[in-house]
């Protein structure tokens, strides 16, 4: 065996007992570091326009997401408690940071959305009902708070169209379930690869309204902010109000938004025991583009003439216990295009697990 042999194969054995022992390392300090902290946690939530009643399998009829929430970070890209990958995207993504905060985070989610035209039956284009489509999104966000302030930043990259499988995912669910199969998807808009950025700011008012303690109080979280990209440009604002009993220390439980349901730094954690609280929540939105409604950026598509102005009113309640949240809510939206003959209106149900 040549000379430098048995010393290379040393060499690389303590390289390996190196990594081995700076992995338990950095294991062992990201659990020490969130032993006094937030956890990390899961959220699943599914929206369904059924949810909303009868005859209401139109619009946006179906939504899924997936997300996974950080403990509080000490920072973005040498924390211990984020994987090697979400490092390393965040050493790349340094102007998307907030920079210095008392409290920070970082959450991942993956989902598909799949909206659809009222007639389930007609296979040609309905010029005046909106386009079929299907969207897959992947998002990395960056939340960062001090006492009552918050301010969410993500960047949102997916694909349009038949990539999506929202065909695919609509005729399964409804061929479980027994019900008709839309006939229309060979219409749905053009593969297109999206990319936007989301950034919002929220403020908690009162800012100690944090109940751990125990009790009945209420909480009111204002927000504002927008989304530029080729799936949606708008800005908006709006607010939630909560009341109940063990409010928890964060901002707010509105899961259609950025930070809405679960996935804000926490001061104090959750409170012991059971604890719950009624919603009620508004948003309104200056919309400029709707990739839904305005058909694909570079092809021609269906399309129809949106409204520039479009506004939620959801209502709901959430339950804690333990590591476990349940949040179950219904939306009304105002008009989103000129044609549309029916108000949409949709449920959502939340399901979280710190881990």
């Amino acid at each position: 065996m040549p000379p430098l042999r048995p010393l290379s194969l040393l060499l690389a054995a303590a390289l390996s007992t190196a990594g081995l022992s700076a992995t338990a390392r950095a294991a062992d300090q990201c659990e020490q570091s969130t032993m006094d902290q937030t956890p990390p946690a899961v959220n699943f939530r599914v929206d369904n326009d059924l949810f909303g009643g009868a005859d209401q399998d139109q619009g946006y009829t179906n939504g899924a997401v997936i997300t996974l929430v950080s403990p509080n970070l000490v920072d973005y890209t040498d924390d211990p408690c984020l994987p090697r990958l979400a490092r390393w995207v965040n050493s790349h993504l340094e102007r998307l940071h907030p920079g210095e905060f008392q409290q920070q985070n970082m959450v991942f989610s993956f989902g598909q959305g799949i909206f659809t035209p009222t007639d389930f039956t007609r296979k040609d284009v309905i010029p005046d009902d909106r386009p079929y489509a299907g969207i897959l999104m992947a998002s990395f966000g960056y939340n960062a708070r001090n006492d009552d302030h918050l301010r969410t930043t993500q960047l949102q990259l997916g694909v349009v169209g038949p990539w999506a499988l929202g065909k695919q995912v609509q005729n399964a669910v409804h061929e479980v379930l027994g019900d008709e199969k839309f006939q229309g998807w060979d219409n749905q808009l053009h593969n297109e690869p999206l990319i936007g950025i989301v950034h919002e700011r929220m403020r908690r008012w009162p800012a100690d309204a944090s109940i751990n303690a125990g009790g009945w109080g209420w909480d009111a979280i204002t927000h504002w902010g927008g989304t530029l990209g080729n799936r949606a440009t708008y800005a908006n604002m709006g607010a939630e109000v909560r009341f109940g009993w063990k409010l928890p220390d964060d901002f707010g439980s509105t899961p259609i938004r950025p930070a809405g349901e679960n996935t804000a730094p926490s001061l104090h954690g959750r409170p012991t025991g059971w604890s719950g609280h009624l919603f009620v929540t508004t948003d309104a939105r200056w919309v400029l583009r709707d990739i839904t409604l305005d058909g694909n950026t570079f092809r021609d598509s269906h399309s129809v003439d949106k409204r520039p102005v479009v506004a939620d009113i959801g209502y709901g309640l959430a339950i804690m216990r333990g590591r476990w949240k349940f949040a179950l809510a219904r939306y009304h939206r105002t008009r989103e295009f000129d044609t549309q003959k029916e108000l949409p209106v949709y449920g959502s149900f939340t399901i979280s697990r710190m881990l």
